[in-house]
Formats: C-alpha cells, sequence, structure tokens
C-alpha cells in the first residue's frame, strides 16, 4: 500500500507506536503526519458547525470546559488506514488515565493511551504578546476546578 510509505497504522506497526521519522516525509517535508500517535489538540470533542457562506471563523478553537472529552486528531498505530486523516477525530475519555499513580490524577497524564501524542509546532511568525498569552499562558482556574472535582471524586 502506499501509505506505508508515509504512515504507522494496524498493518504496518507491530501493534507499536514507532520512533519518530523512521518513513518518508511528507510533501511538505513532515514526518508522521498521519498515524504513529494520534494527536492530543486543545479543543473539546464538539460536533462539527457548518460555518454560513463567506463565514471566516473568528476563534478556530472549541475551548475546553471540562477535562473529558478533548479531541484527538489524525489516527494511530493502531487504526486502520481510513482513519488516518488529519479530519479523523475522537473524544478523549477517562479510561485513558486509569493506571495514572499520582493522587490526585494529573490533568495531562494519560497511561492508557498509548497510542496518544502531541505535535511540536513553531509559527512561521511570531504572535504577538497578547496572541502568546491566549494560547501558550496556562489555563489555571480550569486545572484547579478538574483537580477540585477529583478530589470530590467527581467525573465530568
Amino acid at each position: 500500500m502506499e501509505i506505508d510509505r508515509f504512515a504507522w497504522h494496524a498493518g504496518n506497526s507491530g501493534r507499536r507506536y514507532q520512533q519518530v521519522a523512521q518513513l518518508e516525509a511528507n510533501a511538505w517535508g513532515l514526518f508522521d503526519l498521519h498515524g504513529n500517535v494520534a494527536e492530543w489538540t486543545l479543543d473539546a470533542y464538539a460536533g462539527y458547525a457548518a460555518p454560513g457562506e463567506g463565514d471566516i471563523p473568528v476563534d478556530p478553537i472549541a475551548w475546553p470546559s471540562t477535562e473529558f472529552p478533548r479531541s484527538v486528531r489524525g489516527g494511530s498505530w493502531q487504526d486502520e488506514p481510513p482513519a488516518l486523516r488529519c479530519a479523523a477525530r475522537r473524544g478523549s475519555a477517562f479510561s485513558w488515565k486509569r493506571m495514572d499513580p499520582q493522587i490526585p490524577q494529573s490533568v495531562w497524564y494519560h497511561t492508557n493511551a498509548r497510542f496518544l501524542g502531541f505535535r511540536v509546532v513553531r509559527p512561521l511568525v511570531e504572535p504577538s504578546s497578547e496572541e502568546q498569552l491566549k494560547y501558550w499562558k496556562p489555563d489555571l482556574d480550569s486545572v484547579r476546578r478538574i483537580v477540585d472535582r477529583q478530589r470530590r471524586g467527581e467525573r465530568d
């Protein structure tokens, strides 16, 4: 299959994730854009809303208000080739951190989601200080609310 040149999936991965950049890069020089590990994103997992004709999204991020579900994209080593695409996505679940040894459990640690990773990116043009704070400043209030719910034994 042509996809075997570019992506790790259920048919060629040996049932595990692989070291990055072992297969060919895509046309833009990016390795492992599809498959290998699914991409953990900032977005809350929500249904698609089709924009109206001519509408331009002001803020493309679906800002989360709860710990679960968050959006995971791109497929992984355990998915079949049709699931290895940018538009393929699924929502995260509490079960992904079932074996987290920390008390309270971490907001970010997903011990049972070995198919999950993240992508490190760098903007071509450095954003303004205001934009940087919007995306890079930790949302301590949100994390605090999640940890408080965990301490009370509640889940989303």
